[in-house]
């Protein structure tokens, strides 16, 4: 049985727990989605943001990451998933668990 956790970040002050927890989720199979919104989205400017590679598929919110003033691409990253506020109503959707840091 699969099991999934979401996490919905708009804090840029909790990368380390992020990690821990996706490296625990990894441990236990649990497969992790994290999207990335407002604040948040300063957390790909962080030298351990590449930690979360292959850890957790990832998107965040292009309008909160454009209004930093923030260049892609960021590791980790695909050009689908700069995406809008939908992705997180499907993550929603399709997740067992959901988190927001």
């Amino acid at each position: 049985m699969s099991r999934s956790l979401g996490l919905f970040v708009s804090s840029d002050k909790h990368l380390d727990k992020i990690i821990s927890l996706c490296l625990e989720a990894k441990k236990k199979e649990i497969e992790v989605t994290i999207f990335f919104t407002h604040r948040g989205t300063l957390l790909t400017q962080d030298s351990r943001f590449t930690e979360l590679q292959g850890l957790a598929k990832m998107a965040l919110c292009n309008v909160g990451f454009e209004s930093h003033n923030l260049k892609r691409p960021v590791a980790g990253i695909a050009d689908k998933d700069y995406a809008t506020q939908a992705r997180n109503g499907e993550l929603i959707e399709e997740c067992d668990r959901y988190l927001v840091f």
